[in-house]
């Protein structure tokens, strides 16, 4: 009898390291003590170490009392015993998922930094990511986001208290305005605006102002417009898609608009309202053509 059960159990004595995939095709017979304690995934790996030969194969779940255990625990010891045929890993998943929920993309039970750089940029960096992959190329992670042109015009830019009074409402109009891509997307956010609120005030003008030329100044490759009441420096990005002779020939037709280094204009006016300033810009741009296509 005792070379029989010799021969029908090779158990092997081991911890939860088993579970990595460590492969030992002799061993038929696994005793997991206290199974409620493991999760699904856990039960299906360890279960899995068994039968690996021939042999029959069999898994003990051993528990201490099967009335006092939690309903999770009661819920992941039924689903491993149904689950036993082949391809059956994909099921337990979903039982898996059943069973623990499908969590949450922000929230206190989110592990990882996704509340340290909020929910706007983790779907912008996904959105990334997901371009490279299509595109057959390698996500770079270590590359910085495209960054947003920066516009400045001196002036206050905001949607006033006064004008706006909800907080919420004026934190969405915000985030709108700033993941617009098109000046028909601001026009339109205006036309609401306006429909809601009244007439503009000079702030939220000036606020449309900053973003319709950052929509305007991206194809052009600036990445800062610094608009002071005396003069407008206009920096663009290393070999801007701008033909340079449009350049030379605006700086040889206009005084005022000078070549400060390889990626500056400068134009020295005295435009004390910022919407003059801004107008100014746009003039300045349209005026070099229509940029070129990478």
């Amino acid at each position: 009898m005792r070379d029989f059960v010799a021969q029908r159990f090779n158990i092997l004595l081991c911890s939860t390291i088993i579970e990595t995939g460590i492969d030992v095709p002799s061993a038929n017979t696994i005793v997991i003590s206290r199974a409620d304690k493991f999760g699904l995934a856990q039960l299906h790996q360890l279960r899995g170490r068994v039968g690996r030969s021939h042999h029959q194969a069999y898994a003990y779940l051993m528990v201490p009392d099967i009335e006092g255990l939690t309903k999770q625990a009661q819920q992941r010891l039924d689903a491993i015993q149904q689950m036993e045929e082949l391809g059956s890993g994909f099921y337990l998943a979903m039982h898996d998922l059943e069973i623990r929920g499908a969590g949450e993309v922000l929230g206190e039970n989110q592990s990882g930094n996704m509340m340290e750089i909020g929910f706007q940029l983790y779907n912008e960096m996904l959105a990334e990511a997901v371009r490279s992959l299509k595109a057959g190329k390698e996500p770079d992670l270590l590359s910085p986001m495209a960054a947003t042109t920066e516009i400045n015009l001196h002036a206050p830019a905001l949607l006033p208290n006064d004008y706006c009074g909800d907080v919420h409402l004026r934190l969405s109009f915000y985030k709108k305005l700033a993941t617009a891509k098109t000046t028909d997307q601001i026009d339109n956010l205006l036309e609401e605006i306006v429909d809601r609120f009244g007439k503009l005030p000079a702030q939220a003008q000036t606020l449309i102002d900053t973003h319709r030329l950052r929509v305007l100044c991206e194809p052009y490759g600036v990445v800062k417009v610094d608009a002071a009441p005396g003069v407008i420096n206009i920096t663009f990005k290393p070999n801007p898609p701008v033909e340079p002779m449009q350049i030379i020939s605006l700086i040889q037709k206009n005084k005022h608009i000078k070549l400060a280094g390889n990626d500056k204009l400068r134009i020295e006016r005295e435009l004390p309202d910022p919407k003059a300033r801004a107008q100014m810009v746009r003039d300045i741009l349209r005026s070099l053509g229509t940029p070129s296509k990478a």
